[in-house]
């Protein structure tokens, strides 16, 4: 086994401190409202940074008429596309530490990274096909190489890590071009919180002190299962944001508009397809399809709430893994009272953005235990 770079778990634990900070000030950004406050991309109004004096404001005006200059919003999303760059930086430095060893190793992540650096000038240029296909090309060399490395080294979730960032930036740019596309906003969230999970993994199996848990091993299918019914909830909960759904309900708890089952519409509430070009900003489906989707996050959590209620008692009893089980317990105890205080009080940024982070919280317990649930036997790095 190949040991990693003695910077390598330094390095991911920043990235995790930094890639919380981007999937919270992310959701800060989008619950304020200024998610399209920047009408390009990459940069803001034809700025690297954003229009701030009364000339450049007034420069900016007259070369984007459709979108009026507001500063007080502009700065938070050209900020957010700031921390995420710097977010990609230390991805690429994991995956370059990670793959020094392997045949080809640099040149492809080095290589694949020059390809997607190329392609940005080219889509500001409105070279929109040559761009699309060179990210495209690039994004395949990182996986397919990264599936011929084991993890041993961790050279293949590293690249993976990497590919996985500039499919997200992609995400962001669509987001931006295609006018807060639903299905575009909630991929790029769950883009935002895998990221998050593969550098923790990352993280938490490159620190030598934190030992294996092998009393956690019987427990692996509680553990996945729930972090697949967390993510499916998080995507829900971002289909929710991205179709101004959160108050649908109006501020009732734990009925809906006075009801225990108003008028709803599924079928028009969870369409994922709906052509380029409208305009998504302030929601464009109407009350029952918004109920629907509001409904459906309200009951999809009750069965959320079961499984980690079950997996925290199950913590608790386990010798070794009693703290595990309280710290489960709490945050999903602050994650449910959050998600209420956002109906019952009118959804107030501060609550909404901590509900955010509360979903971080919960993805995090169970990814560092899923990195250590391992015989001990098992090397640091092992798959």
């Amino acid at each position: 086994m190949t040991a990693p770079h003695p910077w390598f778990s330094r390095l991911a634990w920043a990235a995790v401190a930094l890639a919380l900070c981007v999937i919270v000030f992310g959701a800060f950004v989008r619950l304020s409202h200024a998610g399209l406050s920047c009408p390009d991309w990459p940069t803001c109004y034809g700025k690297a940074t954003w229009p701030k004096a009364e000339h450049e404001i007034a420069r900016a005006n007259e070369a984007f008429p459709q979108r009026a200059v507001e500063t007080h919003k502009a700065w938070r999303e050209q900020f957010h596309r700031h921390i995420a760059a710097l977010l990609g930086v230390l991805v690429l430095t994991l995956a370059a530490f990670a793959a020094r060893h392997r045949r080809l190793g640099l040149a492809v992540v080095f290589g694949a990274s020059a390809v997607v650096a190329i392609s940005i000038p080219l889509y500001m240029r409105e070279a929109y096909a040559a761009s699309a296909v060179l990210t495209a090309l690039a994004e395949l060399a990182l996986v397919g190489f990264a599936l011929r490395w084991c993890n041993r080294d961790f050279s293949r979730i590293a690249t993976l890590t990497l590919a996985v960032i500039i499919f997200q930036a992609t995400l962001g740019l669509w987001t931006v071009t295609w006018l807060l596309k639903p299905v575009v906003v909630m991929a790029h969230l769950i883009g935002g919180l895998t990221t998050f999970s593969l550098i923790l993994w990352m993280a938490v199996r490159s620190t030598t002190r934190l030992s294996p848990l092998p009393q956690a091993v019987p427990l692996r299918g509680l553990l996945w299962s729930g972090l697949a019914l967390v993510g499916l909830q998080i995507a829900l909960g971002g289909w929710v944001s991205a179709n101004y759904a959160a108050l649908a309900c109006g501020t009732d708890f734990p009925r809906c508009l006075g009801q225990w089952w108003p008028e709803t519409d599924f079928a028009e509430g969870f369409v994922l397809w709906r052509g380029i070009g409208v305009d998504y900003e302030g929601g464009v489906l109407d009350g029952p399809a918004r109920t629907a989707i509001q409904l459906t996050h309200r009951i999809f959590a009750i069965a959320v709430l079961g499984h980690l209620l079950v997996l925290a008692l199950r913590l608790r009893r386990t010798p070794g893994l009693s703290r595990w089980g309280w710290a489960l317990g709490a945050a999903l105890g602050l994650q449910l009272a959050l998600g209420i205080s956002n109906v019952i009080y009118g959804l107030p940024l501060a609550v909404a953005t901590a509900h955010n982070a509360g979903a971080v919280l919960l993805l995090a317990i169970l990814v560092a235990l899923l990195a250590r649930a391992r015989p001990a036997a098992s090397g640091p790095a092992a798959v």
